[in-house]
């Protein structure tokens, strides 16, 4: 195992970022900052800023990287900070993107697995590309790695993923499998290494956690990171409202089909995070298209606040 084994520690309720827009397409920075302030004021432990959320296939890599470090400034050491973004196919433009988003001051450089092997070639080019970037990136910077579902989910193979453990360089995987069982066989295959298994899918969410995983790294952090915190952490002691909170998070992030990011941002619109749901990811009216989307938004908001008054009154 490498030795430069990395110190930053990613677990627990990890938001993958939105990235606020103005009605003219540009990056809103004053919501952006607002919306740092109200994920670290809703318990969570770390930020995943430029990822699918964040619309970084829609992003320059001059907006990546400004992205990434208004986070880091604005987080000002609270929590870590972690950021992908890298979207090219050619290996060469990924360590350009790689390496900028590294100075950055981010804590963590996330591997997106589909960009190792773009063309779905097998785990032949996935090792090639992975040991080329790894030797082209700065030897004590952190590293975590991504299934992606755009532009298509990339699953690591056990062999992979015990390579990436085996370097030593590793500390997260964004688990996009969705199954149980592969998030159980991970865990144990990550045991005793720095690596932390991720579970990013709201269905097994809490299961994984039993099984596990080390936290929940969902698009649902971006409504009630609070909720999952408690559920992770406070929960043994009130197993029935645990169960019902369970299934209540399930069906509340089923409306992620319903116009993500757009779904979120109209959540942060009307708490005064953001002043615009503008996404570049999609160009299409989320109205229009899902109709009653407002009233499914109440449903999701209402479930929320009655959940935090329970915890509250407990």
């Amino acid at each position: 195992m490498n030795i430069n084994t990395p110190a930053t520690v990613i677990q627990g309720i990890v938001p993958v970022m939105l990235t606020p827009f103005h009605e003219s397409g540009e990056v809103d920075y004053a919501g952006l900052e607002r919306l740092v302030e109200w994920y670290v004021q809703h318990r969570s432990d770390a930020l995943f800023a430029v990822a699918q959320s964040s619309e970084m296939q829609f992003l320059s890599l001059a907006e990546r990287v400004a992205i990434a470090r208004f986070v880091v400034d604005k987080v000002a050491g609270r929590l870590p900070v972690v950021a992908s973004g890298h979207i090219s196919n050619p290996i060469a433009d990924q360590i350009e993107e790689l390496q900028a988003v590294a100075r950055t001051g981010v804590q963590g450089l996330v591997m997106v697995t589909n960009r190792l092997d773009p063309d779905n070639e097998g785990t032949p080019t996935f090792l090639a590309n992975l040991h080329r970037l790894l030797s082209a990136l700065p030897s004590d910077m952190p590293l975590g790695l991504y299934e992606c579902p755009a532009p298509y989910r990339r699953l690591l193979t056990d062999d992979e993923l015990k390579a990436c453990i085996d370097t030593g360089r590793f500390m997260m995987l964004k688990d996009v499998s969705c199954d149980l069982g592969t998030i159980a066989r991970r865990v144990a295959l990550a045991e005793g290494s720095p690596l932390k298994i991720l579970n990013a899918n709201a269905a097994v969410a809490w299961d994984a956690m039993k099984a596990g995983a080390a936290g929940f790294n969902g698009v649902f952090n971006n409504f009630h990171p609070d909720l999952y915190q408690w559920l992770r952490s406070d929960s043994a002691a009130h197993p029935a409202l645990a169960a019902e909170l369970s299934t209540f998070l399930v069906l509340a992030a089923v409306s992620e089909a319903l116009g993500y990011p757009a779904l979120a941002k109209m959540y942060h619109q009307r708490i005064g995070t953001f002043s615009s749901i503008r996404c570049r990811a999609i160009d299409y009216d989320v109205r229009e298209r899902f109709w009653a989307l407002d009233a499914v938004l109440d449903k999701i908001v209402d479930g929320t606040e009655q959940f935090r008054s329970k915890i509250a009154a407990l």
